[in-house]
């Protein structure tokens, strides 16, 4: 008989009673196996192997080696049998050393193609092993032991890692059914298990064998369960032409994952599919059902349902399929960005679904995943937590963030953190700072988004089983609806209360939705405390310096090219979260932009997000509106006189028409400064308003000196009225312009006055100390 990579036949077996050799050469799987054997009794527990020794059957001879060499300290595995010529029945079994022989390197299953992930060696030709052959009487005899190993025998506190004696008994996996129901995970399984029995060693498996235990027995359960599913998904289907679902593979014997979408969720896909967070938190030990659903943001910020999954099967042809599935229910249009947690599978088949989408993982999937994998440090220093916020969360730059985390990591030794490393080589799809210029409709940068993991939250939790599901989520669905329609009926009833006289607040209140309106007022109210500094001008492009008063350590810039009307900052909270931040509304202030132009209101974030009707401009003319800023109108003209100049002056001839034309308008200008603009008005907004109004309005300055000299006519006194009113409304407006800026200077004031009384007392106990 052979022992694996070589030996001796044995020849106390008759050779033509011998029907074949079968070699059963037993790999290291990580698996739990599926065999178990009960210990031997009495007295064959201290026993050392002998030739001669006898066993009632062959598993009693197998039970007992293995037992033995627990004891010594190595783990055993069979080799090879033979079987009768007469019948086929095992005659001769060998168990050996899980040492013995040499892998084969020459495998036809590796030999052509590229392992990414090679196994340890782990067989060193150990020649250790027990064979047992059976008598005419049926029991089984020792026919060669061999004892000696050559390689180091393992410890007693080490055995139990073995896997030969890694083995769940009955009662431990009943205590993880009771603890798994219960939505304990493998790890704190494994903390209740070693405390039962008093030391890891005596548990008698690892944890890496509770998980695999616990992941065989959910997709036993599922198997069964996914029938269930299916029924109700055709059911759906049945009732609404608009609900789509699919199936990965056969539908009749489904073992692959399913998708589905109602026709609510592809319809908010249409208005809110800007952005989306696939969200895998129920798939993991916590959770009994691997349930993975698409949700987004709607116009209120509350989260809304794009379609939901079942994720059988988690590799990542089951990821590619799923989200081109999901893709193709969706109209084939990608979202402009997607949020999911720290997975590399999903991040590779997103790239490919998904090329032009930008990914981020989930901030607060890491922070908790953080906690988890530096509970120690998180023990030992207190201030960890709030250092590790500061630096994702309040650096203002890359560089400042690059900087932050190499003292972070300095402070606490944890430079050679295997897992931190990981994720700071994933930095920039996670920390804000590399996120900041692509929307993710998240209010804040630095608090959690409501719609994060929660669209389920309070329905689907860690005892819900899939016959419990379909209800649960029948009612989860129902519930966002209703907290949907209640926060339209809010904002198309209840007005909000205002707080500043500006005209761009009361803009807002009309378009916005309630809740976006007042995040938008709290970043109009903070422009009262910050000062806006004009530090470089082009030409075109103006940059201010924007800080809070008596703060100018944290300032930010923003551009302002006003012909455009168009504003950037570098907190970047505009291009985050579709929100102007208070430092571009702080500039806008400086330079009398009353009202907020189109472009900075995103229909998504309107009352009108859900209508097909483009947004309502509620200022009656943005041009008219630009040009109430002074700056807007010098810069304008000034950059049309520049264009004016050069054309000018290219020729002889081009000059003295150019010189001319100047003349003329100098004319113009110096008549409506001499009546106090009211010409310009009447060619200008009035004109135009006027036209809206039904009433001719081809007036020149001609027209306007007649009408100064002679007596109007009815319908000219009517126009009259209507221009005086229009004087009279814009003169308001500048009011309540230059009360809002005597507010804010009054508040600095105030501010600086607190500060400095504050600075005072200061010094007055430092003095008293002193004395």
């Amino acid at each position: 008989m052979n022992f694996g990579g070589g030996g001796s036949e044995d020849g106390d077996v008759d050779g033509d009673d011998v029907l074949d050799e079968e070699n059963v050469s037993h790999g290291n799987f990580a698996a739990v196996p599926s065999y178990s054997y009960s210990p031997p009794q009495g007295d064959l527990l201290d026993l050392e192997p002998y030739e001669g020794m006898l066993f009632e059957s062959e598993e009693a001879a197998k039970a007992f080696y293995n037992s033995y060499a627990r004891r010594v300290g190595f783990s055993t595995r069979v080799s090879s049998s033979r079987r009768s010529r007469k019948d086929g029945a095992i005659i001769q079994r060998s168990f050996v050393c899980a040492k013995e022989g040499f892998r084969n390197l020459n495998e036809k299953r590796t030999k052509d193609r590229e392992i990414k992930r090679p196994r340890t060696i782990t067989r060193v030709g150990c020649k250790a092993a027990l064979s047992v052959k059976i008598q005419d009487s049926g029991k089984w005899v020792v026919s060669n032991f061999v004892k000696e190993h050559n390689h180091e025998l393992v410890p007693p506190d080490q055995v139990h890692c073995l896997r030969s004696h890694r083995q769940i008994s009955g009662p431990a996996k009943t205590l993880i059914d009771t603890l798994q129901a219960a939505g304990m995970g493998p790890r704190r399984i494994m903390s209740a298990l070693i405390k039962e029995y008093g030391g890891i060693s005596k548990v008698g498996f690892t944890e890496v064998d509770c998980r695999n235990y616990m992941r065989n027995n959910r997709q036993r359960s599922l198997e069964g369960d996914i029938q269930l599913l299916l029924d109700y998904l055709k059911h759906m289907n049945i009732q609404n032409p608009g609900f789509f679902y699919a199936v990965q593979g056969d539908e009749d014997q489904c073992t692959g994952n399913v998708f589905w979408a109602d026709s609510k969720a592809r319809t908010n896909y249409i208005y809110f599919g800007d952005t989306v967070t696939f969200d895998t938190t129920y798939r993991s030990n916590r959770y009994r059902l691997p349930f993975a659903p698409f949700t987004g943001v709607n116009h209120h910020g509350q989260p809304v349902l794009f379609g939901c999954a079942f994720l059988i099967n988690e590799s990542e042809a089951s990821f590619l399929w799923l989200f081109k599935t999901w893709l193709a229910a969706m109209s084939g249009q990608p979202p402009l960005s997607m949020t999911t947690d720290h997975d590399a599978v999903i991040r590779s088949a997103i790239m490919q679904v998904f090329p032009e989408t930008r990914h981020r993982f989930c901030k607060w999937h890491i922070f908790k995943k953080c906690q988890e994998k530096l509970s120690h440090v998180f023990l030992e220093h207190p201030n960890f937590e709030a250092d590790f916020h500061k630096c994702v969360n309040l650096t203002e730059s890359t560089e400042e963030f690059e900087t932050c985390w190499l003292s972070l990591v300095d402070k606490y030794g944890l430079r050679d953190h295997d897992w931190l490393q990981l994720i700071y080589l994933d930095r920039r799809q996670w920390v804000q700072v590399y996120l900041r210029d692509t929307f993710f409709a998240e209010m804040s940068i630095t608090q959690r988004s409501d719609s994060m993991n929660s669209y389920f939250d309070g329905y689907v939790n860690a005892s819900t089983n899939l016959n419990q599901f379909f209800k649960l989520y029948e009612k989860a669905v129902e519930s966002r609806t209703e907290k949907e329609v209640k926060a339209d009926y809010d904002t198309m009833n209840a007005f909000p209360v205002l707080k500043t006289p500006s005209p761009m607040e009361k803009q807002a209140s009309e378009v916005y939705t309630k809740k976006l309106f007042m995040r938008f007022q709290e970043e109009l109210v903070a422009t009262l405390t910050f000062m806006a500094n004009k530090v470089e001008d082009d030409g075109l492009v103006t940059t201010y310096q924007v800080a809070k008063f008596g703060d100018d350590h944290r300032a930010y810039y923003v551009r302002f090219n006003v012909l455009e009307m168009k504003a950037t900052c570098s907190c970047q909270m505009f291009e985050f979260s579709g929100l102007l931040c208070r430092h571009v509304l702080a500039v806008f202030r400086v330079t009398n932009v009353l009202t907020l132009p189109s472009h900075y209101i995103l229909k998504r974030w309107s009352r009108s997000a859900k209508s097909n009707v483009a947004l309502e401009d509620r200022v009656a003319d943005i041009i008219n509106c630009y040009l109430e800023s002074h700056t807007v109108r010098y810069n304008m003209l000034r950059h049309e006189a520049f264009k004016f100049v050069e054309k000018g002056a290219e020729t002889v001839d081009s000059y003295a028409v150019a010189m001319t034309a100047l003349e003329e308008a100098s004319k113009k200008v110096s008549l409506v400064v001499k009546h106090d603009g009211r010409i310009s008005l009447v060619n200008g907004h009035c004109r135009e308003n006027l036209i809206r109004n039904g009433v001719r309005g081809n007036y020149n300055i001609e027209d306007e000196q007649r009408s100064l000299a002679c007596p109007l006519a009815e319908d000219d006194m009517d126009a009259k009225i209507q221009e005086l009113s229009y004087q009279l409304d814009c003169a308001n407006r500048k009011c309540e312009v230059y009360r809002a800026n005597l507010y804010s200077v009054l508040k600095d004031i105030d501010d600086h006055k607190q500060q400095l009384s504050i600075k005072v007392q200061n010094i007055k106990l430092s003095l008293k100390d002193g004395i």
